[in-house]
């Protein structure tokens, strides 16, 4: 399954991947999340973001001239993560707290 729709209509929507290794022999937690958002020179910009979870992690950026290019870029990067164990997790809401209970 791929991990984003070349079909879209709004650019200006992040397109977000996240995804999560845990081996808890080795005391490993670790998480990879890519980003593809138009920049504001008309590229696509593809944010690597990877680290220990519960940190902040590392980033790197990657620049575009079309979409088709980082949406490849992205793929190529999701099935080397899968292959090395991390697990893809449904996307996550940004809910506000709950006041009082």
């Amino acid at each position: 399954m791929p991990l984003y729709s070349e079909n879209f209509e709004k650019p200006e929507i992040a397109m977000r991947g996240h995804f999560e290794r845990h081996v808890p022999s080795d005391n490993m937690a670790r998480f990879y999340h890519l980003e593809i958002q138009p920049t504001l020179f008309g590229y696509w910009s593809l944010r690597r973001s990877w680290g220990r979870i519960g940190t902040r992690g590392r980033d790197r950026y990657e620049t575009f001239a079309t979409v088709g290019e980082a949406l490849a870029a992205s793929r190529r990067l999701e099935a080397e993560k899968c292959r090395r164990g991390y697990v893809r997790l449904p996307e996550q809401l940004d809910l506000p707290l709950a006041s009082g209970a």
